[in-house]
């Protein structure tokens, strides 16, 4: 299995078009959050009708996992915390979206939602705890914001630790968490786009300027995650000793 993840696409709309062609070479596409942009002219609820388009011509090439971020909330939901109804609420074969989890033979995927309060944090404890059982080879999880204690949170001047992902990887210690949210950690001083959890690697392909967006690509094959990241590129083994 090929896994081809990207996060923090913010409409760039040549960037989808680029994900379309790579897509062809994976068996899973992940997009870990704010596919959308709130700071575009173009409104939320408009570019998510454009987004809707993107995602079925990607389920058309492999299946894709796709996770709210900040920029991808619409409204309050049933618990009266934001969320992202529009990504929540689609109905597209191929497509797997927030709260929920697909087995794709030995590997287990599932999306978290952006939380916005204790409510939705709690949803999301529940929905974890739920995937856990019976859990197949590996086991993946698209979450937008990095966990605390990796050098994924910071931007080289400050750190944004997402201290509830971090315990919900030390009690379920999944395989691999892809995540996005912190555009500038691959490079910024301190930073990086790959860091370990006891057993579990976590990724942040970032978000740069030019035509590719950057992005990871994990081969099972060949126990390898490869980063683009524009103007360097890194490839590390899967298979190095965790905790």
């Amino acid at each position: 299995m090929r896994i081809l993840s990207v996060s923090d696409l913010h409409y760039r709309l040549p960037h989808y078009d680029w994900l379309l062609g790579a897509a062809a070479d994976a068996d899973l596409v992940v997009l870990a959050g704010d596919l959308a942009d709130v700071v575009n002219p173009v409104p939320v609820h408009v570019q998510a009708v454009v987004l809707r388009g993107y995602l079925e011509r990607l389920a058309e090439r492999a299946v894709v996992a796709v996770a709210s971020g900040n920029h991808d909330l619409d409204g309050p939901g049933a618990n009266g915390e934001q969320t992202a109804g529009w990504l929540r609420g689609l109905r597209l074969d191929g497509v797997v979206t927030d709260g929920a989890s697909l087995d794709l033979g030995p590997v287990r995927v599932t999306v978290c939602p952006w939380w916005d309060g204790p409510l939705g944090r709690d949803e999301l404890d529940g929905q974890l705890t739920a995937a856990a059982p019976g859990r197949p080879e590996t086991w993946v999880w698209v979450h937008h914001a990095p966990p605390a204690g990796t050098p994924l949170c910071t931007d080289g001047r400050r750190e944004f630790p997402d201290h509830e992902l971090a315990a919900w990887i030390g009690r379920h210690r999944p395989d691999v968490v892809l995540c996005g949210h912190i555009h500038q950690a691959p490079w910024a001083r301190g930073g990086s786009w790959r860091a370990r959890l006891g057993p579990t690697w976590v990724f942040n392909a970032g978000k740069q300027i030019g035509p590719v967006p950057p992005h990871v690509v994990l081969d099972a094959a060949e126990r390898t995650a490869f980063w683009y990241g524009v103007f360097e590129s890194e490839t590390v083994p899967l298979d190095t000793p965790g905790d």
